[in-house]
């Protein structure tokens, strides 16, 4: 085979339907819509979610709960993550970022207790969770709030 004999699969390319381009096309005239109408018509049919008349789905179900403009949404890191670290380093949310261990900072980091910590580290972070800081100075290192 030469680059010049590649082809598309069989059936893998379709020629686009063009409508409103004469009577022998089979959509000449109304393009495939009909005779009047509200769908036959320009910026016609009916809005989303509207179901003839009937009450609409949205409108039957309950509204429950709200959304907090205010919540803050922390970058979560367990302990284990924090193994792949040397002994004696010193673990910020830059350095985190950095490694790969979060993709985004978002509001900040907190330190969640998941897994064991086997290395004395340093550990800065905006949040710590009890387990977690007990855990972290248990090995030999410290935690601290920034």
């Amino acid at each position: 085979m030469k680059l010049h004999e590649l082809q598309p699969a069989l059936g893998s390319r379709k020629e686009r339907n063009r409508v409103g381009r004469g009577i022998g096309s089979g959509n000449g005239k109304t393009s495939g819509r009909g005779h009047k109408g509200q769908n036959a018509r320009s910026g016609g049919g009916v809005r989303l979610g509207f179901e003839g008349g009937q009450t609409p789905l949205f409108r039957r179900l309950p509204k429950r709960g709200f959304t907090n403009i205010n919540r803050k949404e922390y970058a979560i890191v367990n302990l284990d993550a924090l193994n792949r670290f040397e002994d004696g380093t010193e673990v910020t949310p830059e350095l985190l970022l950095e490694t790969g261990v979060v993709s985004k900072l978002k509001a900040g980091v907190k330190i969640l207790g998941n897994g064991q910590i086997e290395k004395k580290l340093t550990v800065k972070a905006h949040k710590f969770s009890s387990a977690a800081k007990e855990a972290i100075e248990a090995a030999g290192g410290k935690t601290e709030v920034i």
